[in-house]
């Protein structure tokens, strides 16, 4: 019932839509109103002088006064009241129905007076023509022309039937039969132009309705790129010249891990929460849309910085409140790019590139932070392009080399592994730090072609080492999560011919943190095949001690941060103390990355650490060289006798280090985050 109501409240609607637009057609062509009422006025007239009566006069100048009211209301009326109001309507009624009796009235006076021939003639022509032509002009209207077509010709009709002679009853029969022929195609005029403005307006309201799908996210409600796109370039227009036009572009952080592990419905909801605070949070007449995936765009009118960034600091905080859904409460983090215009640009495109390069700066400093665009960025993007075309040139030309630094047991000072660690030494630009490319590659998908190619190349030199020394190999987030991963390692260590349990992979705790059941697959897959896995920089992420149990890991590397300040104070003396207890009940090694120092060895291994790696053992070296030290290391251990092995730690690992030291420099740079 309620259905039907709204269907009925929709069709009255476009009903009085469609009355509205044909009441204006009744003004539609004021030239013909005003031919029509010069015709009438000089008939009229002619048949006042040629008749010379009285009655003939008088009426032919009542239709004079209303035809000349007519014409002067049809150009003055709509310009002062609604089009298609009622009054409008009404006002035409009364000056058509007025015309066209006193048309038709004097038609019939002529055949009632017997004037001469001619004059009869012209007045009953005139008032069968002025109905019949207004039949068709007024047909929007149909109840207007039927009333004007009977009011002109039913006084002729009258007239012509009360005279005695044939002819004139002839006539009237006629106009008898004339007037349901013209109400008839009145009335199919009618329907046509109301059955076309339905239609036009149905299409109209379809298309009104596909362009607002079209700018429309059909998720949150809010406007979509397009629409965004719609948007700006009306406010563009409409902004006052010393305003601002802020952009903020806003990145959720962690939304893939929500859709992985509770399903895209939910993933949807925690979308649509988002722009409900985004709309809330944002000023009033701001544009906010969805730009896609995880990411939204607010852009408002501002009048400077400082305000600015007061309603981004506002809207960071609002996103980060706890938000519940169902029986879970998911902490969501977002990082926002802020650019200006037209501080930052003053072309919209320009501008919205400036955003996008500052929150891609605010995820590189480590998410959950609002960044303001600055030049610099442009020229960061400039040099990120260079380095990633130069990269794919290099995996290309033999440019890059796999370089590999040990790994000490503090105990007796031998080499129980390396690592693996990429330096690329350009042609131009001499050698570039890892830093600087390994970003780049994990940016646009290269780090997975170059770790596998790391790996290959590692495990190839790894090969013709003792047996109980391992290689170890950081891998990427990114190449983890790759289609086919662990077969690609796999069958990079078949055509190396180095035995799974030589190869030590190296993952960090950020991997870890998205729960995807494609890693778990990965570290299954390789377990079972013999592979080993390491906590790589323990203490800097979550360090959840769920990893522990969840994955196989038979090593945990201590970061670096904590082993430089161990000799300084006692906290992180005590952190690695409890990560070592930690490990020695768990069975597993421990290893103490960045070493510089003696005083940091013998800290370190009085702290529990196992195993050793940094600069103070070997900066990393070239495959050849980690040869030449396991080999100086087998003659050194082989000219000791075993009494002489337990005591022997520190002159083993001075030995070492003396002999790195003489291995040709490569730049002393450790980066192994990404590979």
């Amino acid at each position: 019932m309620w259905k039907s109501s709204r269907v009925r409240h929709r069709t009255n609607v476009a009903e009085d839509q469609a009355r509205a637009i044909l009441v204006t057609t009744l003004y539609a062509q004021p030239a013909s109103l005003a031919i029509g009422a010069a015709c009438g006025i000089l008939t009229s007239a002619t048949a006042a002088t040629e008749s010379h009566n009285s009655v003939i006069t008088a009426a032919a100048g009542v239709l004079s006064i209303i035809a000349l009211a007519r014409v002067a209301g049809a150009r003055w009326l709509p310009r002062i009241m609604p089009q298609g109001s009622r009054s409008l309507e009404i006002f035409y009624e009364t000056g058509a129905f007025s015309y066209s009796i006193m048309a038709g009235t004097i038609a019939a006076l002529t055949i009632h007076y017997d004037v001469s021939g001619p004059i009869r003639t012209l007045m009953v022509g005139n008032a069968i023509a002025y109905s019949v032509g207004i039949a068709a002009r007024n047909a929007g209207r149909p109840v207007i022309a039927i009333v004007q077509l009977t009011l002109a010709l039913a006084p002729v009709i009258l007239a012509a039937a009360l005279e005695p002679d044939l002819p004139s009853r002839l006539l009237a029969f006629t106009l008898f039969l004339v007037l349901p022929a013209m109400m008839s195609i009145t009335l199919n005029v009618f329907k046509t132009l109301r059955d076309s403005i339905s239609a036009a307006q149905t299409s109209q309201r379809l298309a009104d309705k596909m362009q607002h799908l079209a700018r429309t996210d059909v998720v949150t409600g809010l406007v979509n790129r397009a629409g965004l796109n719609h948007h700006l370039v009306e406010r563009l227009i409409a902004r006052d010249g010393n305003s601002k036009l802020a952009m903020l572009w806003i990145d959720l952080d962690r939304f893939k891990e929500v859709n992985d592990t509770l399903g895209h419905q939910f993933g949807d909801r925690l979308l649509i929460e988002v722009a409900a605070r985004l709309r809330r949070g944002a000023p009033s007449g701001a544009s906010v849309a969805r730009f896609g995936g995880d990411e939204f765009i607010v852009v408002f009118d501002a009048n400077n910085q400082p305000e600015i960034t007061r309603l981004a600091k506002a809207m960071l905080a609002d996103i980060q409140r706890p938000i519940r859904i169902d029986d879970h409460r998911l902490d969501i983090g977002c990082s926002i790019g802020v650019a200006i215009f037209p501080d930052h640009g003053n072309d919209l495109d320009v501008v919205l590139q400036a955003a996008d390069l500052a929150l891609n700066q605010a995820k590189l400093n480590g998410r959950k932070q609002i960044v303001t665009f600055t030049p610099s960025m442009t020229r960061d993007l400039v040099h990120r392009k260079e380095i990633e075309a130069d990269l794919r040139l290099a995996m290309q030309r033999d440019e890059l080399s796999v370089f590999f630094q040990p790994i000490v047991d503090l105990e007796s000072g031998r080499i129980r592994a390396f690592e693996a660690l990429v330096r690329w030494f350009h042609p131009e630009k001499g050698e570039l730090r890892p830093d600087e490319f390994i970003p780049v590659a994990e940016e646009t998908g290269a780090i997975i072609t170059l770790g596998n190619w790391i790996t290959g190349q590692a495990a190839r030199v790894a090969a013709d080492w003792p047996d109980d020394v391992t290689l170890a190999v950081n891998l990427s987030p990114l190449q983890i999560r790759a289609p086919g991963a662990a077969l690609a390692i796999l069958s990079a260590l078949r055509e190396a011919r180095l035995a799974p349990r030589r190869l030590e992979l190296e993952i960090t705790e950020t991997v870890l943190l998205d729960h995807s059941p494609n890693t778990a697959a990965f570290v299954e897959t390789l377990t079972q095949a013999g592979v080993r896995f390491a906590l790589d920089d323990f203490g800097t992420g979550y360090s959840s001690l769920s990893y522990l149990d969840k994955y196989p890991f038979g090593k945990i590397k201590i970061d670096r941060s904590f082993v430089s300040g161990i000799a300084a104070g006692k906290t992180n003396a005590a952190i690695i103390r409890a990560v070592s207890g930690m490990g020695r009940s768990l069975d597993m090694a421990i290893v103490a990355e960045g070493v510089e120092t003696l005083d940091q060895v013998e800290a370190v291994r009085a702290a529990g650490c196992t195993q050793g790696q940094g600069w103070y053992f070997s900066r990393a070296v070239p495959g050849y060289i980690a040869g030449m030290l396991l080999e100086q290391e087998r003659h050194r251990f082989a000219q000791k006798s075993p009494s002489e092995h337990s005591e022997m730690a520190p002159s083993s690992t001075q030995a070492l280090r003396s002999a790195s030291l003489k291995a040709p420099y490569t730049h002393n740079v450790n980066h192994k985050k990404a590979i």
